[in-house]
């Protein structure tokens, strides 16, 4: 009693404070949650010493059925009586706490997915939960509980970017579902945190499932895979993310896969997501998918038959406008019942008590985190580390870069050299310490020396006037660095990409051609040095940027101190470590067609013709050799581990990272098989003539392949196995990758 009575006037005390007010968007007058008197808790649901259990039940059975399906929405009002405060569900940080205040902007997700750093992601998110848990409470002592203000956090994406026309792949961590795992599961247990009694945030795993454009037609289509695709491919990182990551939640896609809606499907949301992963979190619906059920899909008649198949097929939250009221409806039609309400609420409520949101003041250790996190120095100089992590060295042409900063005269020209929005990409955050890629190099230039910048050209069009006064003046310096590439205006999400005419996607994925020929006129004799910076969230046909230039970066989007880590890794502050999360195809008619969702002739693990640059390359400035691949057994039975050890060795005169892989091809599958399969990474570090040796352990799953039916099976048979700086595909050695080292193991 003495505990409660404690509890119980922090709690009176902060809210008397706080000057809680009753309202829509705001705070309910939570101070009636209390009896004056022996310190008791006015409903069993508010004693946090109560099972949660037990707390949920008490507050489902004090609601009316029109208060249980409000909560059900994605702003879920207050229910002042009970003293349940407004909540809206709907926030975003995918690589940032986004849509809110002012906050730390990392790289965009995909350019993360570069670093192949299953440490720096698990970093990252961890420092977006502590901003995002400080702004949170500090907005709620304001008494605003606005959208994009709660803990409910809906990333990462884990779709796989199967396609490069695809506007939102840089929103996820690339083509290979193994690495999209890794990366997934440690940001999610970052985001969540490690308190074994309270949520630090709820992270969710989207789009469940099949989901990757095009975007023009994502409410309407149905994305056919067969067993293995699904199996092999598409569902991975999600099971991933549900076994090892305990994600608190799953959004469900728009579109429908094989024939049925994701959200309501029983099949993805009951037999597999449910039953087979032991899932215990609740699932949303993207917002507004349920519309979509009876409009696009015409799968049902009616709002109030699309709300009855959601919630029977187990969506617990509505983002959008389709529970409330249809769910109503639905129960007077007899579609469903009050107890499959309560059934579907009970999930959906317990993730607001894991955070803490009912508990008295005084108990969430994250209360303690104080807004001086929010884009504090440290934070800033991880997304720094991040933005250097991110880029890709993609040529460098007798060691161009890194520059001497007492070069005499550097010229800076392209649209992207001062363009802000290309250190954000998409569902970002704001910051007051954004730092251009100019402002970036302007830092490292040595005063006495030349530094002039023009943009030169424009993003995607001609110049309208003709004149040309960058061309001279670039030509007589004695470096060119033009920053280019796209923007998120022009790739994105459906709405957001508001230059795009096929609503975020890249139909062509050349880069703009006026851009290409302004770069040819730059490089018409010229015999200084040409680096070339290019920015942008997926694959583009670079043929020709990369014959022209010299050194050929690609940036992505990279957080607010992208401008930073660029200029870093050109002057050699930083060395690159970056590695492709994804394959740059020479064209499109390498591809199989956009709407085509069956993974033959897709990726590294099913594209037989030769990539312009390769899944897992990148360049370093030195040079790295790989020796004395040895097993430690060649031949094992199906049920033992086997070690393969490796030494890598520096060769150059640099420190600098390396990133080991792992690929398994089964040679003697009777079935279809990637032609690799990633499935080891170590990021290691190494002093200039350092030799370190590298042991993956390839355990028995590791060897399974997935068979036409969607079974994982361990075929017996000869196993190829790769460990190199890159995946196996000649085209990197051509391109300058270290020699991959190959053996042979035999499962009997």
């Amino acid at each position: 009693m003495i505990k409660k009575t404690f509890q119980l006037l922090i709690f009176i005390t902060a809210f008397a404070l706080n000057g809680c007010q009753p309202g829509n968007e705001r705070d309910a007058d939570t101070s009636k949650n209390q009896i004056e008197g022996d310190g008791d808790y006015e409903f069993p649901y508010q004693d946090p010493e109560v099972d949660i259990e037990e707390r949920i039940d008490d507050l489902i059975s004090r609601m009316t059925l029109e208060e249980k399906v409000s909560q059900m929405m994605h702003s879920s009002p207050a229910i002042e009586r009970l003293g349940v405060p407004t909540y809206n569900w709907w926030n975003e940080s995918l690589h940032g706490h986004a849509r809110a205040g002012r906050a730390t902007v990392f790289p965009q997700a995909i350019g993360m997915a570069s670093s192949f750093d299953e440490d720096l992601l698990y970093r990252v998110s961890t420092a977006i939960s502590d901003e995002a848990r400080a702004f949170y409470h500090a907005a709620v002592e304001k008494g605003n509980r606005l959208q994009y203000g709660g803990l409910t956090f809906w990333t990462p994406n884990v779709n796989i970017f199967r396609d490069p026309r695809w506007g939102r792949g840089q929103e996820t961590y690339g083509e290979d579902p193994y690495l999209m795992s890794r990366l997934g599961v440690n940001f999610v247990k970052g985001l969540q945190g490690d308190n074994p009694d309270y949520l630090k945030a709820a992270a969710c795993a989207k789009h469940y499932v099949v989901h990757s454009g095009p975007e023009a037609l994502r409410h309407e289509f149905d994305a056919i895979a067969s067993e293995k695709d699904m199996f092999e491919t598409y569902l991975p990182a999600f099971e991933a993310l549900v076994k090892e990551a305990k994600v608190e939640a799953v959004m469900c896609a728009y579109n429908r896969t094989n024939g049925e809606p994701c959200c309501g499907s029983p099949r993805l949301l009951t037999d597999i997501l449910r039953k087979d992963w032991d899932f215990q979190g609740h699932v949303v619906s993207d917002c507004w998918a349920l519309v979509d059920i009876h409009t696009t899909h015409g799968f049902k008649e009616t709002p109030a038959q699309s709300a009855a198949y959601a919630l029977k097929g187990g969506v617990n939250l509505n983002c959008g406008s389709i529970y409330d009221p249809n769910l109503l409806e639905a129960v007077e039609e007899g579609l469903i019942s009050e107890a499959d309400i309560d059934s579907s609420l009970a999930v959906l409520l317990r993730t607001r008590f894991k955070l803490g949101l009912f508990d008295p003041p005084g108990l969430n250790p994250y209360e303690d985190i104080s807004t001086d996190v929010i884009n504090s120095e440290e934070h800033q100089n991880l997304a720094r580390e991040a933005g250097q992590k991110s880029l890709v060295l993609l040529k460098n042409k007798e060691s161009t870069l890194p520059l001497d900063k007492n070069t005499p005269y550097v010229f800076v020209t392209g649209p992207n050299a001062n363009n802000a929005d290309v250190l954000l990409g998409n569902y970002y955050g704001v910051s007051g310490n954004q730092t251009t890629i100019l402002e970036g190099i302007a830092q490292k230039v040595t005063p006495g020396n030349f530094l002039q910048y023009k943009q030169g050209f424009l993003l995607d069009r001609e110049n309208i006037n003709p004149i040309d006064w960058t061309t001279d003046d670039a030509q007589k310096s004695d470096v060119i660095i033009a920053v280019m590439g796209i923007a998120p205006i022009l790739e994105g999400e459906e709405g957001e990409a508001i230059a795009s005419p096929t609503k975020g996607d890249r139909p062509d994925m050349s880069i703009p051609q006026n851009q290409v020929e302004f770069l040819k006129g730059l490089r018409e004799g010229y015999e200084g040095k040409l680096v070339t910076i290019i920015t942008g969230g997926s694959p583009m046909n670079l043929q020709e940027v990369l014959d022209i230039s010299d050194a050929l970066i690609f940036a992505w989007y990279p957080g607010e101190e992208g401008g930073n880590a660029v200029a870093d890794i050109i002057f050699g502050d930083a060395v690159p470590s970056g590695r492709l999360p994804i394959t740059f195809p020479k064209s499109l008619d390498q591809l199989p067609p956009f709407e085509d969702y069956d993974m033959t002739g897709r990726t590294y693990r099913y594209m037989t013709e030769e990539p312009l640059f390769p899944f897992g390359f990148g360049l370093s400035y030195t040079s790295f050799s790989y020796s004395d691949a040895v097993l430690d057994k060649e031949t094992a039975g199906a049920d033992e581990t086997v070690n393969i050890t490796v030494t890598v060795t520096n060769e150059g005169e640099i420190d600098a990272d390396e990133v080991v892989q792992l690929y398994i091809t089964d040679t003697d599958a009777p079935f279809r098989v990637p032609l690799f399969a990633l499935k080891g990474i170590k990021r290691i570090s190494l002093a200039a003539g350092e030799s370190k040796e590298v042991t993956f352990a390839i355990t028995p799953d590791m060897l399974k392949v997935v068979d036409m039916n969607g079974e994982s099976i361990l075929d017996k048979g000869i196993f190829e196995i790769h460990v190199g700086g890159s995946s196996p595909v000649p085209r990197a050695m051509d391109l300058g990758a270290a020699t991959v080292k190959k053996v042979k193991l035999t499962v009997s």
